[in-house]
């Protein structure tokens, strides 16, 4: 397997003449050594390689190859990894783990997904800081001291093109997309590092999903160019003077040459010089060629380091003294089971394009509940298509309340800690206007801040005050211990019991009822119970198998036939506002004409709304999928040590079950602006701004 390739630490020198090889460390037993880091200081380097047991660990050598030890614990088990890390300039260890047991979605849950945790050398404390669908990858700080790495994420998404570069605070607050958000371009952005000297650009390995998955296009890249597919694309390398365009292909790098991997920016010490045009490459030139380690540069030169018939020579880092980023600090309180998000403007931004101002009454606040891997091989459940719904949803979902929005747009509200969240605008009925398809998380006692709705995230905040910046956050309207996850069986098949059965029985109309369809008078009408579909079959690649897929009941196939959503794998880039509002559906439309009398209570429609807004699930429990399955026992075992793992290294949250920490002892009363009241204020002129303080200190300037 992988965990046994052979592998040491080698150190090369005199790169004028035939480099220089000195083996520095190689384990006694064949045993993969990857993700190096060297410390700060120059004097050791840290390695994931593999334990007694077979399990991923973090260990650390001296650059002399003395004083071996391991980082990170076996405590957790052998069926838990650590790998992926990099030194932080107070002295902590960022590193990612498969402690969270959440799964692969579309592999049916198997693999073991990968979150980022933060270790405490000293005192041996170890804190997760992402709560992810999928895996986050290559941690790595930035010259800012925040935390570059990338997210792999795809609710209701492509999940072939759907890899973000993120940065976050080493404390994991402030979590933010950095690049290729909404962006089919590049299908992976892998190893990325910041370039010397330089606040925002960074070098990385463009590649593919399937095939090539960690070596292949070497690009440099600017967000302050842009944010989207290639338009943040500096220069390819090597391509001096090309244009990089944005191919949208699942095997980007498949027939590439060169292929290259683990980039290293080079600078002069102190001046930056040559930052962003020197760079240690481990390449492969061609089809026929060794890897090895090259020197390129951005006008296309090479110079081959090292290579040698019978090895590949990867992961080329500097040897020598580097300065530390600035420290930041940190800002979690974890005596606090919750965070608050601040709204500036929710019309603020793309997202919400041509809605009119006054639209958005509420933001309904949501979850969601992920896969779940296995601690026993192959086992898991995934969120293939006919998993949890006719088309999707990828996960779980789950809303746990809503807040108000005033008339300036401004929100200011309160969310469970270490929990991922997605915001769905409402308007007056309780539909959405828009449809959120990611998700963010505050640590505890973090203050989440966004300026509007899907706006960059490299913006500045707007010089305004609003309504919502005056008072402390609000709690949810419904807390947290009425939550439980969006089932239609729970949710909306008991509205159809009560309102549609009593025609919608599967037998012909015959004169029990007076209908406008004739072809009702001699066959059964569709059916809305809750018995089981018998021959659920989608002739879709990548869909769920017969064994598991298609769980669903009768009455939700027909129900569903009869809505519109996004689907599983919708657009790539930002929809538009209203695009699958509930009122587009054929559903709702019938049921707002008038369909043979019935007449939903407000409740109903608001439960048929987040039903269609949330994808139009039908699972809420997992087990229920996975039932009466061989990987039952499996998924249960997964979800288990997810839930135990959680208590250990990531208070207030439970990731499966009953996933939302109890309601805090002391909340502020719900309180609903006034719009109507301030948007008369705003129509009859500006509110005065009162200067009698300015006046006050005003005082006589003299020219000289």
């Amino acid at each position: 397997s992988q965990r046994n390739l052979p592998s040491e630490i080698a150190r090369l020198k005199n790169f004028k003449q035939d480099a220089e090889f000195t083996s520095l460390y190689q384990p006694v037993e064949n045993r993969l050594i990857s993700d190096l880091d060297l410390h700060f200081d120059g004097k050791k380097i840290m390695y994931s390689s593999v334990n007694d047991d077979g399990a991923y660990r973090l260990f650390e050598i001296g650059i002399d190859g003395s004083g071996l030890k391991q980082l990170t614990p076996d405590t957790d088990g052998k069926d838990v990894d650590h790998f992926d890390s990099c030194y932080l300039p107070n002295g902590d260890i960022i590193f990612t783990s498969t402690a969270s047991f959440c799964g692969m979605p579309c592999i049916d849950g198997k693999p073991r997904m990968s979150s980022i945790y933060r270790l405490s050398p000293d005192s041996g404390e170890i804190r997760q800081l992402s709560f992810d669908q999928d895996s986050s990858w290559c941690p790595t700080v930035h010259n800012d001291g925040r935390v570059l790495y990338l997210r792999w994420e795809y609710s209701d998404l492509p999940h072939s093109n759907s890899r973000i570069l993120m940065t976050m605070h080493p404390d994991g607050t402030s979590q933010k997309s950095y690049l290729f958000t909404n962006s089919y371009f590049p299908t992976s952005f892998f190893y990325a590092r910041p370039i010397p000297g330089h606040p925002s650009k960074v070098v990385g390995i463009a590649t593919g999903h399937h095939g090539n998955s960690r070596t292949g296009r070497m690009l440099i890249v600017d967000p302050q160019l842009g944010e989207h597919e290639a338009d943040g694309v500096v220069q390819e390398v090597p391509g001096y003077g090309k244009k990089v365009e944005a191919i949208v292909r699942d095997r980007l790098a498949d027939g590439i040459w060169p292929q290259m991997t683990q980039p290293f920016p080079l600078a002069q010490d102190g001046s930056h010089k040559g930052g962003g045009k020197y760079f240690l490459v481990s390449m492969k030139p061609s089809p026929e060629a060794l890897w090895g380690i090259y020197l390129v540069d951005i006008f296309d030169n090479r110079t081959l380091i090292k290579e040698q018939e019978g090895y590949g020579f990867f992961e080329p880092i500097p040897l020598k003294i580097n300065s530390k980023p600035p420290a930041l600090a940190d800002r979690v309180d974890e005596s606090k089971s919750t965070a608050s998000v601040y709204i500036q403007d929710i019309y603020h931004g793309p997202g919400l394009k041509g809605i009119p101002r006054g639209a958005v009454k509420s933001l309904q606040v949501c979850s969601y509940e992920f896969s779940p891997s296995s601690p026993l091989p192959g086992q898991g459940s995934g969120g293939l298509l006919g998993t949890i719904g006719m088309d999707g949803p990828w996960d779980i979902k789950k809303v746990l309340g809503s807040v108000p929005v005033n008339a300036d747009g401004s929100a200011h509200f309160t969310i469970p800690a270490n929990t991922p969240i997605f915001l769905l605008p409402l308007d007056k009925d309780g539909q959405a206007l828009q449809i959120m398809r990611s998700w963010f998380i505050g640590q505890p006692g973090e203050r989440v801040s966004c300026i509007g709705c899907h706006e960059s995230s490299h913006e500045s905040p707007l010089p305004r005050m609003t309504e919502a910046s005056k008072d402390e956050p609000l709690a949810l309207d419904q807390w947290l211990s009425d939550v439980r996850n969006f089932s239609y069986a729970t949710e909306i098949q008991p509205i159809v019991d009560k309102n549609c059965m009593g025609c919608h029985d599967g037998k012909p109309a015959n004169g029990r009822y007076q209908s406008h369809r004739a072809d009702y008078l001699n066959k059964p009408i569709p059916y809305l119970g809750a018995d089981l579909l018998k021959d659920w079959k989608v002739r879709y690649a990548g869909s769920a198998r017969p064994t598991y897929g298609g769980r669903f009941s009768e009455g939700y196939y027909q129900l569903f036939r009869l809505t519109r959503g996004p689907g599983i794998e919708s657009d790539m880039r930002l929809l538009t506002a209203k695009e699958f509002s509930a009122d587009t559906t054929e559903l709702v439309q019938m049921l707002k004409k008038g369909h043979h009398g019935v007449i939903l209570e407000k409740g109903e429609w608001q439960k048929i709304y987040q039903w269609i807004d949330l994808n139009t699930p039908f699972h809420g429990n997992r087990m229920d999928i996975v039932k009466g399955l061989p990987v039952e026992k499996g998924v249960a075992l997964g979800m288990s040590r997810s839930n135990e793992l959680a208590v250990k290294y990531s208070a207030y949250r439970t990731p499966f079950g009953h996933t939302n920490p109890s309601a805090p002892k002391s909340v502020n009363s719900h309180k609903l602006p006034d719009q109507a009241k301030l948007i008369q204020k705003r129509d009859q002129g500006r509110v005065p701004f009162f200067a009698k303080w300015e006046k006050k200190r005003k005082a006589p300037i003299t020219l000289d």
